[in-house]
């Protein structure tokens, strides 16, 4: 049975035996003696500091145990307020670096709100001024297409034909932009009222059935017999489907299909545009709705467009306090769904 520790200020005190020899009170021979003496003790259950063995068998006298150990004491607090003065001075100067690089931040911060907020403007004030010129634009493009300034050949209104769809194409952009400027400001203003979900997919379909035509891609929808009602911003619902259903379109091979996906789910409607296009890499499906970015940003990249489009499809479904989701798989199709409250 192992007998109880003595309490003595020596089991503070690591190594006397050590500095005993180092102070030439004991030889290196004795020292072993009294470790083998040591190791005796233990053996028969007795748990004898080292000091006290040594003083048992004569080789030191108390005052000598004592004073060494008092030595050893003094020397432990000494390194111990040392460690500690130096660990506050570490504490202290990582505190400052701290500080200092949260400040640095901060200001990083506030310059990167501020050219945010002068990148918004700057584009909001662009695209307004822009309209005003391409309505005059179009406007006289009518008047040329309708033949009210004079009477025009076949190759003068295929010509006019292919600038009304520039003309269109701009103007969707400019608005894009516009969009996008409040959108980036956090300036979303949402006008809520019930409408008739099912019929606004038809209208979408309606006016992208041209497009998909020309790519023989087969567009169908995929509803209730009954119509489907929601609360949410009709307009801004309606650029978004139309947005889903173009990007489908453009990344769908000739002879594909694109699908819009509508049913009633509990309290939501549940909305998906789905493809057989190219896909999206699964470690690029993070980029898409990043602002001004394509997947393709090479200047040989075979589809056009500003890389805005599904950015603000994200703003504006977020601010209907819904999210997009996207499933996609490289060669065989996307399909992006999101939920809106019904009505």
């Amino acid at each position: 049975m192992t007998g109880p520790l003595l309490i003595t200020p020596e089991i503070f005190v690591s190594r006397i035996g050590d500095v005993l020899v180092e102070k030439g009170v004991i030889t290196q021979a004795q020292l072993e003696q009294g470790a083998q003496q040591q190791n005796r003790l233990r053996e028969q259950g007795q748990m004898v500091p080292f000091g006290q063995v040594l003083l048992s068998m004569g080789l030191i006298s108390r005052k000598i145990l004592e004073e060494a150990v008092t030595e050893q004491i003094f020397q432990l607090h000494a390194a111990l307020r040392e460690a500690n003065d130096q660990l506050r001075l570490a504490n202290e100067q990582l505190e400052q670096r701290v500080q200092q690089r949260t400040y640095e931040l901060e200001q990083a911060l506030a310059k990167l709100s501020e050219l945010n907020r002068l990148k918004a403007n700057f584009i909001a004030n662009i695209s307004h001024e822009l309209r005003t010129p391409l309505t005059h634009f179009k406007g006289y493009l009518d008047l040329l297409t309708n033949d009210d300034l004079g009477p025009t050949n076949e190759e003068q209104k295929q010509a006019l034909e292919v600038m009304n769809r520039s003309s269109e194409r701009l103007e969707r952009l400019i608005e894009d932009l516009i969009l996008f400027s409040t959108a980036d400001r956090g300036e979303i203003a949402l006008s809520k009222q019930t409408f008739n979900l099912t019929s606004l997919c038809r209208t979408a379909i309606a006016r992208s059935s041209s497009r998909a035509d020309a790519k023989q891609i087969h567009l169908e929808l995929n509803c209730p017999a009954q119509p489907v009602y929601v609360l949410a911003d009709e307009e801004k619902i309606a650029w978004v489907i139309l947005q889903l259903i173009d990007n489908a379109i453009k990344f769908t091979p000739n002879g594909g299909g694109v699908f819009v996906h509508l049913a009633s789910q509990y309290t939501d409607a549940h909305l998906a545009i789905e493809d057989s296009g190219i896909g999206i890499p699964s470690e690029r499906m993070g980029e898409i709705f990043e602002s001004f970015h394509q997947l393709d940003g090479s200047s040989t990249r075979r589809f056009g467009g500003t890389g805005l489009g599904l950015a603000l499809v994200k703003k504006i479904i977020e601010a209907h306090n819904s999210s997009v989701h996207v499933t996609s798989v490289v060669g065989k199709g996307s399909k992006f769904e999101f939920l809106l409250q019904l009505g």
